[in-house]
């Protein structure tokens, strides 16, 4: 039994590791913050690569539902090397998507592997941003973005302007259909429905992050950091690693949560939830 447990917690920390590398790569390919997409694979799998929801098609990484897979491998997926599987997904007339059916497990097997689903996440949380900022006429914050994967962007500029406008309006009767798939995200243990303003609430703790904040990220604080996981990717790609001083000088200065400047660009890889990230799993 002691064999089977070590197996299990060793099987666990070399998907965290995987998601991690995985999430690294991601950012660093699309500029978008590590943290950010760190904290959403937290919330959505525990960082577990092949999690599967019960009562949904979502799964992997991101917990992408199969139409939004599609979509994004459609859309991004030449980009990265899997342009054979955007080959394969089709459009329908009334604008879903379709897979060849061939080459269909193939593209979904996709879905688990780390490195296809967090650059698929990536670059959807970089278009919901710039749809979003189009939208709103201010940049997105992480919660918003947190929306746009939950909701779709259209879904999401509808919730938020929503919630602007009447934060105690009922979330679920906004969002019927939602509701009913995911009763603990708009209704409380009491079998209540949450307000705009609860949900949006939620949604940011789970992501890790203030829902109040406003949408410019604060200065980061010294126990956002991991010097030593730090070391571990930027080693790992070759590259010279920063000294603590030096990371503790760019924590004075503030980071972009979605396009980091180049003399951010580190830190953002560096990001964690917050300090018991490591108790995944």
């Amino acid at each position: 039994m002691t064999w089977s447990r070590i197996g299990l917690s060793d099987s666990v920390s070399a998907d965290v590791a995987s998601a991690r590398g995985a999430i690294s790569r991601a950012a660093q390919a699309t500029g978008v913050a590590f943290g950010y997409l760190f904290n959403q694979a937290k919330s959505e799998s525990g960082l577990n690569p092949k999690a599967q929801a019960q009562g949904s098609s979502a799964g992997g990484l991101f917990q992408f539902i199969d139409q939004s897979w599609l979509g994004a491998v459609k859309t991004y997926g030449a980009k990265h090397g899997m342009g054979w599987a955007a080959d394969a997904i089709q459009r329908r007339a009334d604008g879903s998507w379709s897979v060849d059916p061939s080459a269909r497990e193939a593209v979904f097997a996709l879905r688990k592997q780390p490195d296809a689903s967090a650059m698929m996440a990536a670059e959807f949380a970089s278009d919901n941003a710039q749809g979003l900022r189009g939208a709103l006429g201010r940049p997105a914050n992480g919660t918003d973005l947190y929306f746009a994967h939950f909701l779709g962007l259209e879904g999401a500029t509808k919730f938020l302007k929503a919630a602007d406008a009447n934060p105690g309006g009922s979330a679920a009767a906004l969002f019927p259909r939602e509701a009913r798939s995911n009763r603990s995200i708009f209704f409380d243990e009491a079998g209540s429905a949450r307000s705009l303003g609860q949900v949006y609430a939620l949604m940011g703790r789970k992501l890790g992050g203030d829902a109040s904040a406003p949408s410019a990220p604060a200065a980061l604080s010294p126990d956002r950091l991991r010097l030593a996981y730090a070391r571990e990717v930027f080693e790992g790609d070759g590259k010279a690693t920063p000294s603590s001083s030096d990371m503790l000088t760019m924590l004075g200065q503030r980071a972009n949560i979605l396009r980091p400047s180049p003399d951010n660009a580190m830190l953002a890889y560096m990001m964690v939830a917050n300090p018991t990230d490591d108790e995944v799993g």
